[in-house]
């Protein structure tokens, strides 16, 4: 049956690629392909299978032709908060499609879909820019959405959490309007229907919805609990982002199963690092520590040893802990909680590189020369036991002082290498891509009491020159062997994208050339660098260009100027870095024969594509959440100190000038507001829109692009997501920080 249903499949996409096809229904093919009444039931399976791969298309009266001969693409939607959206076409090196907000239809974000496109529209005349018009959902990315439970004179609705998702929820009265005892519903629904009451956040199954002018119908599923409440807003994030809150049994009792200690068998062939000095230095609340380092200096340069946490020696391939790894794709980082790939007992036990303990380790040793130039690699499973766990800040610390001892000799000797490794990196035109990064610090109960710029000094910087290193270098020895594995690639961007970025910086007076030129952007990058509007710039430029994502190619990465590179240095909370170590551990280091300890692992380029386009997804999927969860604490933030009357004063700059207001952003909170013109007392603002100014028509006074200015949060709107700023006497100023704000690196780490 199968081998018959190849057969058809070859047969239809023939009849469809022929010159002299027409458009034919279902009956018709048959009859072309002169099919029998059993070939008949594998063709109706066939046609159905090519539609939702998007090989073929279904149009008017049910006709099917191949999606490019009749301007259809198939691909994932992509919807903005503003209402439009993106196709992201299954074709790989096809253009995105933009779809207008009116020409969504019923589609949502993530869903398969086909889209139409219009040849003849505005945006593909002036830039070239293809437009769009959804016409089928192929798959839903998901039946249910996350919302508020509210009630009007007539009916039961939620408010949708996700602002693109813009229709409210009509849900049956039965499911709402009886207590959390179930009183007030009919005796024959009570065990049937789910309990709640208005303001509660509830998760609702969506019914079947075909027109975009009616509102969507759903059932209420689940019960989060009162929107106020602690740790719903939290809870409300896993359920909308669909993140998998525990473990399956048989996941968590194969972790049980793994011994906390090594013991002699899994030694056999492994290089002992125990006696060297071997440190971790990671953020001061983690509990996993995946990647350790030594650096030692000698006459002919630096060699430099990463050491990986061995996760491949306890999740074996296939195993029910690789599954649900490979499911969940990543950690996930909350504000109050992590959601981890992996089983605690592996993640912050047997894997995490505790000082003083024996770990499994996959190591590489780079040869540096005295001028910071790779001249060799090696590649060992080992053994280390970590001499010393530093936090970021306690590593700072001694770098800023003079070596006392062991400790502090090595780290300043690693900060030798780390900072030549820096330089050259910039010298070779990798891009200044990085962001700040404010941590939002919670109590108990999950409220926010603190937000923390988290500073990008030395300490930072070291880690991250080497894990680059090591990353550089073990997709250089993958690509040498031809082994497949997962590449961490970022493409070229697109000309016409870079040219409207172009203009875009003009209009805040910078002098910028043809931005094409790698040169040229990091001459852009280096002025900005420290201004107001460094922040609206770097953003500006990160959506022109193309997204950091996983390959089974390796396509080069664009930002950070390296032809090779993927994720290595962090198996504990990335698939990737698993694939990566079981590729590296294949055939065993270079002219040795592979490692007997346990059957190699051979992932054909299929599997490896496959892989590749999932954790994409987790990956910004995850990403997409810690930034809803970390906005959500920031608004709730400004909410408290309203409500306790005790607003903070800020320092804020203003990032662009509105005929209605100034749009800030608060460097330290790494939040934006708005200053409404009607909260200027002082004058009467006249709107400039030539040099972007509000100008006081009495005293000339004069708010601008760039200018620094001390605010308080004045009004908080949770539901858009909004802050309103008011600005605060000079005498209320605050101090500014002098020191620069950790940048959150898009790609290696």
């Amino acid at each position: 049956m199968a081998a018959n249903g190849r057969k058809i499949r070859e047969q239809v996409l023939a009849l469809l690629d022929r010159k002299d096809y027409r458009p034919l229904n279902n009956s018709d093919i048959a009859r072309e392909l002169s099919l029998t009444g059993t070939q008949r039931n594998a063709l109706r399976k066939t046609l159905r299978d090519l539609e939702r791969a998007g090989a073929i298309a279904r149009i008017r009266k049910n006709r099917y032709v191949l999606p490019a001969e009749a301007d259809l693409a198939a691909g994932k939607l992509s919807i903005h908060q503003a209402g439009y959206g993106f196709l992201i076409p299954e074709t790989p090196g096809e253009p995105d499609i933009f779809i207008a907000a009116e020409n969504i239809g019923t589609a949502m974000h993530g869903d398969r879909v086909v889209a139409r496109i219009s040849r003849d529209s505005p945006d593909d005349r002036i830039k070239g820019r293809r437009e769009g018009r959804v016409i089928r959902i192929l798959e839903r990315a998901h039946d249910t959405i996350v919302g508020t439970l509210q009630r009007s004179p007539n009916f039961y609705y939620v408010v949708p959490d996700d602002p693109r998702f813009v229709h409210d929820v009509y849900v049956r009265p039965v499911a709402a309007v009886y207590d959390r005892r179930g009183r007030g519903a009919p005796k024959e629904d009570r065990r049937s229907q789910t309990a709640a009451t208005v303001g509660d956040k509830v998760v609702v199954r969506l019914d079947a919805w075909e027109s975009r002018h009616v509102n969507p119908e759903g059932e209420i599923v689940e019960v989060l609990g009162p929107a106020t409440a602690p740790g719903i807003d939290m809870l409300s994030i896993i359920r909308k982002y669909h993140l998998p809150a525990e473990f399956p049994k048989d996941v968590l009792e194969q972790a049980e199963r793994i011994s906390e200690q090594v013991d002699a068998r899994q030694l056999e062939e492994r290089e002992d690092l125990r006696k060297e000095f071997i440190v971790t230095v990671d953020p001061d609340d983690a509990r996993d520590f995946d990647d350790a380092i030594q650096v030692e200096k000698n006459k002919s340069g630096w060699q430099l040893g990463v050491h990986i946490a061995d996760v491949a020696a306890y999740v074996e391939p296939g195993s029910a802990l690789d599954r649900e790894a490979r499911r969940r794709g990543n950690s996930v980082y909350l504000p109050d909680r992590v959601i981890p790939m992996l089983p605690e007992r592996l993640s912050n036990g047997v894997c995490s590189l505790n000082p003083g303990v024996d770990r499994l380790t996959h190591s590489v040793f780079i040869h540096f020369d005295k001028h910071g130039v790779v001249k060799n690699a090696r590649f060992a499973h080992s053994v280390i036991r970590s001499a010393h766990r530093l936090t970021y800040k306690q590593a700072y610390a001694i770098l800023k002082s003079p070596a006392r001892d062991q400790l502090g000799e090595r780290l300043n000797l690693a900060w030798e290498l780390a900072s030549l490794l820096r330089r050259k990196r910039f010298e070779h035109g990798a891009l200044d891509l990085d962001f700040p990064e404010v941590k939002v610090w919670v109590d108990g109960q999950g409220h926010p009491v603190r937000l923390e710029r988290v500073e990008n000094d030395e300490s930072h910087q070291l880690i991250e020159e080497f894990m680059l290193a090591a990353n550089e270098a073990v997709a250089r020895e993958l690509k040498k062997r031809a082994i497949p594995t997962i590449y961490r690639v970022h493409e070229n961007p697109d000309l016409e994208k870079l040219a409207e970025y172009r203009e875009f910086v003009l209009s805040f007076n910078y002098k910028v050339g043809d931005l094409s030129h790698r040169a040229e952007l990091q001459r852009l990058l280096g002025a900005i660098a420290g201004k107001p509007e460094e922040q609206a710039l770097k953003v500006a430029l990160l959506k022109s260009l193309k997204r950091a994502r996983y390959s089974p190619q390796p396509l080069g990465h664009y930002g950070l100027a390296k032809a090779n590179y993927l994720h290595f240095t962090s198996p504990i909370r990335r698939y990737a870095d698993l694939v990566v170590h079981r590729a590296l551990g294949r055939d065993g280091p270079p002219g040795r024969p592979a490692r007997s300890v346990r059957a190699p692992y051979r992932a054909d380029m299929g599997e490896i594509a496959s892989i590749a386009e999932h954790i994409s997804a987790t990956e910004r999927n995850a990403a997409d959440a810690e930034n809803d969860a970390a906005q959500i604490k920031k608004l709730e933030f400004f909410q408290r100190q309203l409500d306790q009357r005790n607003p903070q004063i800020f320092r804020a700059a203003i990032v662009d000038v509105r005929n209605y207001g100034l749009m800030m952003e608060l460097p330290d909170a790494l939040i934006t507001g708005l200053v409404h013109v009607s909260s200027l007392t002082d004058d009467f603002y006249l709107f400039e829109p030539a040099r972007r100014q509000l100008i006081g028509r009495r005293s000339r006074k004069r708010f601008k692009i760039g200018d620094e200015v001390s605010v308080f949060v004045a009004r908080v709107d949770a539901f858009k997501r909004q802050v309103d700023f008011a600005i605060a006497l000079p005498s209320q100023a605050p101090r500014k920080d002098s020191r620069a704000g950790r940048r959150k690196q898009f790609s290696p780490r």
